[in-house]
């Protein structure tokens, strides 16, 4: 496995974080005032908070051990406490080591979610391994194919059922996990210290969907996850006796938030079968994409304590209706970034929906195309830094030195360009506006997509909307649910912006559709534009 180590890329730990009043650090902020130069760096910077501990492994070591009669795991009725999913993993970890896996090996699953694939993490990190998850049945078996050979795994961890649906190849061997885990035959104590991993270990690989090309492994470390997962707000308050949901892909990084979340802070996780509407009804902290949480009934899931979204924009009357009787965070940060790596609870009477401020030990800047910072209330792109940075893209240095570059407000450390626009609020909080690529020409002038969208969302009648680029002269929106009225979504639209801002067609819809990952399918609307505009006749600018 290949690990793009740049000399200048180091998980710094967070007491210890460079001095932004720096002289390297002040003449970075040359651009700006003394005033907007304050506000840069207090806005931009968040909180300096050790995790709770270094590694995840870490972590979970001391769940298994502490709360071993505490339910671990729940999935189609079955369970199993902290104590069996130990002894499970040490099981499969031992086998696997007995392949010749070691620390700093990454370790494939493909699988699908159930009890198995939790054992089979677990596994993983007690060999200081990095798992690197694919959805069988979902993942097409080129891509299958590919993850496997990048990432040089020796070992491709699935189940019985699965196992003639997953290529492999003669230097690679295939484990079924159910084969091994409750075999009484195979108990052996944990791997020994030498496999124990330290924070710039990997964790995990996460490749991107591919839908622009060959996919790429995203490379998270321990303290990447750490960071995150063992901090607040990035637990969620997840703590032993609370229910955390998985109801999400297993190859999607927001899936390692419900599942390591819940293991290294000692919850319950519950795996969803076909329902996610049942599951939510169920637990106490959900996370998901906005498209996933809009098709719930959140009438019928008053338990909930926390939930958190990310992924894509949020409808406004989604956090609207979620944060009237739960702790709602809308979240953003791209896979690179672990995660999320912005966060704030939002309350129905904020003037904006924001993502919140920089989780601990990270950073955020916006910036212009020339990286240079600008004055804050100005629109421009998000680059995120700190701790939360990845270690680059798998065996793609040309990519890596593309998006990750060093960071010139904390010399030594790199940031990654998030390809999102945003802006600072007067109050420190961070306004999200989509997309780079939602920046659009309709007619020659210049569209903020996620603009369109939000006026969309202002009508009444409309819970979720999106707008995309149908051609130069042309915009069209999708809204719902099916009974909203297009004509008051698009009076919206035109007491708020410019009239070429407009969409030419705006379509309602019961449900807008999703993508595998719980993204709205962007792709499957253009087609389905397509197909209303032909079948129709609708006439276009």
């Amino acid at each position: 496995m290949q690990n793009i180590a740049l000399d200048s890329l180091t998980n710094c730990h967070p007491l210890t974080l460079p001095n932004p009043e720096s002289t390297h650090a002040q003449d970075a902020l040359t651009p700006l005032g003394p005033e907007d130069r304050a506000r840069f760096q207090s806005f931009g910077w968040g909180p300096r908070i050790a995790p709770r501990h270094a590694t995840i492994a870490k972590a979970l070591r001391q769940q298994l051990h502490s709360h071993a009669a505490e339910t671990a795991v729940e999935c189609a009725g079955h369970s199993i406490s902290y104590r069996v999913l130990d002894e499970a993993s040490n099981r499969l970890a031992n086998v696997m080591r007995a392949h010749g896996v070691k620390r700093g090996d990454a370790v494939c699953l493909f699988l699908h979610r159930s009890v198995e694939m939790v054992v089979g993490i677990v596994a993983a990190m007690k060999l200081g391994a990095a798992y690197v998850p694919q959805h069988v049945g979902v993942a097409p078996t080129k891509t299958l194919r590919h993850v496997a050979n990048a990432t040089g795994a020796k070992v491709i961890l699935s189940l019985s059922a699965l196992a003639d649906q997953v290529p492999v190849e003669s230097d690679q061997t295939l484990i079924c996990i159910d084969t091994v885990m409750f075999d009484p035959m195979l108990d052996a104590p944990a791997p020994g210290v030498n496999y124990r991993a330290r924070p710039d270990d990997l964790a995990m690989i996460l490749f991107t969907s591919g839908t622009t090309g060959v996919p790429n492994g995203v490379q998270v470390t321990h303290g990447n996850l750490a960071n995150i997962l063992l901090t607040a707000p990035g637990d969620l308050g997840m703590r032993p006796g609370l229910r955390v949901g998985q109801i999400l892909s297993i190859s999607f990084d927001m899936a390692a938030w419900e599942i390591l979340g819940a293991l290294s802070n000692g919850a319950t996780l519950v795996i969803r079968g076909k329902s996610i509407q049942e599951t939510a009804e169920k637990v106490d902290v959900l996370i998901a994409t906005p498209s996933i949480l809009n098709s719930l009934d959140h009438h019928r899931c008053k338990q909930i304590k926390t939930a958190a979204v990310a992924g894509e924009p949020c409808p406004r009357p989604l956090a609207d209706s979620w944060s009237s009787f739960c702790t709602f965070y809308n979240s953003c940060g791209p896979t690179e970034t672990t995660i999320i790596n912005t966060a704030l609870p939002h309350f129905p009477d904020k003037p904006v929906l924001s993502i919140g401020r920089p989780t601990p030990n990270n950073t955020v800047y916006v910036l212009d195309e020339n990286l240079r910072p600008l004055p804050i209330g100005e629109k421009g792109e998000m680059w995120a830094g700190g701790d939360c940075v990845t270690a680059g893209y798998l065996a793609n240095p040309k990519l890596t030195s593309e998006r990750y570059r060093p960071d010139p407000f904390r010399p030594g450390h790199m940031m990654f360009r998030t390809r999102d626009l945003g802006r600072w609020t007067e109050n420190g909080e961070l306004e999200h506006f989509g997309r780079v690529d939602d920046l659009v020409k309709v007619r020659g002038f210049r569209v903020e997509l996620d603009g369109v969208t939000t006026a969309l969302e202002s009508s009444p009648c409309c819970q979720q909307a999106v707008t995309l680029q149908y051609d130069n002269r042309n915009l069209v929106s999708f809204i719902s649910p099916s009974s909203a009225c297009p004509k008051q979504a698009a009076k919206c639209v035109a007491e708020r912006l410019p009239y070429y801002c407009s969409p030419t067609v705006v379509m309602p819809m019961d449900t807008l559709p999703r993508t595998q990952r719980g993204k709205l399918d962007k792709r499957r609307l253009l087609d389905l534009a397509r197909t209303h505009i032909s079948e129709t006749g609708a006439e276009l600018n």
